[in-house]
């Protein structure tokens, strides 16, 4: 086991190098650059000026000389400086020793992910498997009627919705950002239900788009697995319908759904640009959208990064996933 751990990392190593160079690239041809955003809006900009901007950022070499560059700075862990005006470290920017946990970019997007997450699989699970069950029934109508709603219909526009209704109409939830205005005057109960209530339509919104395709895919892998032989054994044996469900069937049913849950693992960041932009949460979405947005390279590559060791890192926990669910895999490893 440890020795495949090590030699599934080091494999990492040149795909993750992969995913860095062609994102390096295709940044780089996306039209604009990041002088722009500081010499397009100032009319007393001159050319000697803009060209000492782009030494700077050594924006004036050729890309592949600015990736070796960038490249030799990773080694060391340094993402450099971000090109935004306060000229702070990347690395500091997304994880800023001078706020509080809780308020820090990363501990904020991985916060509301990981709750997500974690709702998804306590509802989506045991939606799918009695779904499987009672397939073609009422229940099983009903449930599927609503997860491809769910499945269908766009976060952006649900999200408004939501905010309209019950931020704007009924005023039971607030629609922007983490705490109120004066969260730092509440006392401890009221910061955690402030928090709390900032957080539910966020969370909501994320967990019902995902909530319907984890469902769905095991409400298929429960249906193929309830009619295998093992299973007609276990109910011929006498053995209680639960047991032969939870027990002898539900374990082979996960095995589609751990490959799904490892490729969402990338989810953690990139799923949150959409919602943390429309409920003006100050987190890595928030953050990567921005740097996009003004041509940021050092950021926008420091968080493609992370992106890639977490799909690379989702690939991983899958395959170990397996192993564990199925002896068959461990035998073979």
């Amino acid at each position: 086991m440890i020795a495949y751990l090590i030699k599934r990392l080091l494999e990492m190593l040149p795909t993750l190098l992969g995913i860095t160079l062609i994102s390096f690239f295709i940044m780089h041809l996306a039209p604009g650059k990041p002088t722009d955003i500081l010499t397009e809006l100032n009319p007393k900009i001159t050319p000697e000026a803009r060209e000492r901007l782009e030494k700077l950022y050594n924006l004036d070499k050729p890309v592949v000389v600015q990736y070796g560059l960038w490249l030799k700075r990773i080694v060391k862990l340094d993402f450099g400086e971000s090109f935004s005006t306060d000229r702070r470290p990347v690395m500091q920017k997304i994880w800023d020793q001078k706020q509080s946990l809780l308020d820090r970019r990363l501990f904020i997007t991985l916060m509301i992910n990981l709750i997500t997450f974690a709702i998804i699989l306590a509802i989506s699970i045991p939606i799918g498997v009695s779904s499987a069950t009672r397939q073609n029934s009422l229940y099983d109508k009903v449930m599927t009627t609503t997860v491809f709603i769910g499945f269908a219909m766009p976060s952006f526009w649900f999200a408004l919705l939501l905010m309209m209704f019950f931020g704007v109409y009924l005023g039971w939830l607030p629609i922007s950002g983490l705490k109120s205005l004066n969260y730092d005057a509440l006392p401890l109960l009221g910061k955690i239900w402030d928090r709390t209530g900032h957080l539910i339509l966020p969370v909501f919104i994320s967990a019902f788009g995902g909530l319907a395709a984890d469902s769905r895919f095991m409400r298929s892998s429960m249906l193929e697995v309830i009619r295998q032989d093992y299973v007609t054994v276990a109910r011929a044996k006498g053995l209680p319908e639960k047991k032969v469900i939870y027990k002898h069937a539900l374990r082979n049913a996960l095995l589609p759904l751990i490959t799904l849950i490892g490729l969402s693992v990338p989810g953690l960041i990139g799923g949150s640009v959409i919602l943390e932009s429309v409920f003006g949460i100050p987190g890595m979405g928030q953050l990567f959208f921005m740097s996009v947005m003004t041509r940021d390279y050092p950021m926008v590559m420091c968080i493609l990064t992370i992106g890639g060791m977490l799909t690379l890192l989702g690939n991983l926990f899958a395959d170990i996933g397996y192993m564990l669910a199925d002896p068959r895999i461990r035998a073979r490893q």
